[in-house]
């Protein structure tokens, strides 16, 4: 995500609770994914549920740019 939407999120988080949460929701995959990113080799569950995790942090990344434009037009 870009350093203005962020900076946009968080200033809009107060009055969202929808935002905030898909926000922090995406805080936590990314830390998630990010521990699958520093293995070398993944079991075949592992690179399964990294694939989910990466589908829920966009099916959620989407939804916060949708609320974003909302706000900006």
């Amino acid at each position: 995500m870009e350093k203005r939407d962020e900076e946009l999120i968080r200033s809009l988080a107060e009055q969202n609770d929808e935002l905030r949460s898909l926000y922090d929701q995406h805080v936590v995959l990314e830390k998630e994914l990010a521990e699958f990113t520093g293995r070398l080799h993944l079991s075949a569950e592992e690179e399964l549920e990294k694939k989910e995790l990466q589908k829920r942090k966009l099916a959620g990344k989407d939804r916060i740019m949708a609320i974003l434009a909302e706000h900006r037009s």
